[in-house]
């Protein structure tokens, strides 16, 4: 959902302009690239997430991308909730921690037992095996 609103501006989102100009405002270089990227690391990492594609590389750079947002915006101000769950209340980056943490068990557990690269990973083993019991033959 965050990447669509970063790079089409749906659901109330503010566009590649807006976000590259919130990027600049933190004194980030590159904005408008950086901008560019962290849409498609949020928008494609999470479609390639939940089909479980590419895990190692995707929890790689959405890590990154929580890291940016943790130290850029949500540091500063401190990392607990303040003003309750209301809209407006004062949300900070205790979300992205535990996102952080999510992705560091993604990182290092590896996909799960339904995902594309599991799946990929099994038939690539089978092949290989099938090659070897050839060669003993």
């Amino acid at each position: 959902m965050h990447g669509a609103q970063r790079l089409f501006g749906l659901l109330g989102g503010p566009g590649l302009s807006g976000t590259a100009k919130t990027l600049a405002s933190l004194g980030l270089p590159y904005a408008s690239a950086l901008a560019v990227g962290l849409g498609l690391a949020e928008f494609v990492g999470g479609v390639f997430l939940i089909l479980g594609i590419a895990t190692l590389w995707v929890s790689l750079a959405l890590l990154a991308d929580m890291a940016l947002t943790v130290w850029k915006v949500h540091y500063p101000h401190g990392l607990t909730l303040k003003g309750g769950i209301l809209p407006g209340g004062g949300h900070t980056g205790e979300l992205h921690l535990v996102l952080i943490g999510g992705l560091l068990c993604l990182l290092l557990g590896g996909p799960g037992a339904f995902s594309i690269d599991q799946r990929r990973s099994r038939h690539a083993e089978a092949q290989a095996q099938g090659r070897a019991r050839m060669r003993k033959v």
